[in-house]
């Protein structure tokens, strides 16, 4: 495992923590949906590069 793929994972579990945080506070869908298309594209951005399918 790179740095640059643990370094999106990371990023990815924030944007999930982000998720959550905004979910129990009532915040506006759009937020919510941006995060999570975020958070998706780095978590497996990551999980790729550690499989070693995206280099």
């Amino acid at each position: 495992m790179t740095g640059l793929s643990a370094a999106l994972i990371i990023v990815g579990l924030f944007l999930v923590g982000g998720i959550i945080s905004f979910v129990k506070q009532g915040m506006g869908k759009s937020v919510i949906v941006l995060l999570g298309i975020g958070a998706a594209m780095c978590l497996t951005a990551g999980i790729l590069r550690i499989e070693g399918l995206w280099s």
